[in-house]
């Protein structure tokens, strides 16, 4: 789950936050693991909440959060393949802080836009 030195020592950190960043930083993957919170989901469900996500990314962002342990990846015996993904208990520990930022955006795009509905595409208000 850390990162390794090429020297094989620790990477070092100088706030907690770097250390999060690294594991659930970037455009998407905050977002898929909010999405994981309603459920375990296919990634053809992923594909169509982030519309504008390429199969390509996707696939890589589920593989880091699956290394970092944030996802489990299951795979059904089946034909065609089946596979699902969903949130470990250690990857619920990210549930505060996203909720936390969800209200944010929405108080943030209330103050730039003064109806949060007008811009968010399928207005839902974050979750409780």
């Amino acid at each position: 789950m850390t990162e390794q030195r090429k020297n094989g020592g620790q990477k070092k950190y100088q706030v907690g936050v770097e250390a999060a960043l690294e594991v659930m930083g970037g455009k998407w993957k905050p977002l898929i693991i909010y999405h994981l919170m309603t459920g375990r989901k296919r990634t053809s469900e992923l594909r169509r909440l982030m519309p504008a996500i390429t199969q390509k990314m996707l696939t890589t962002q589920l593989r880091g959060l699956e290394k970092d342990e944030i996802i489990t990846r299951k795979v059904y015996n089946e034909v065609p393949p089946k596979v699902e993904y969903e949130l470990t208990p250690y990857g619920w520990g990210l549930k505060p802080a996203l909720d936390l930022l969800c209200y944010w955006g929405e108080d943030h795009l209330e103050k730039v836009y003064g109806d949060k509905s007008k811009v968010l595409e399928e207005f839902q208000s974050c979750k409780e």
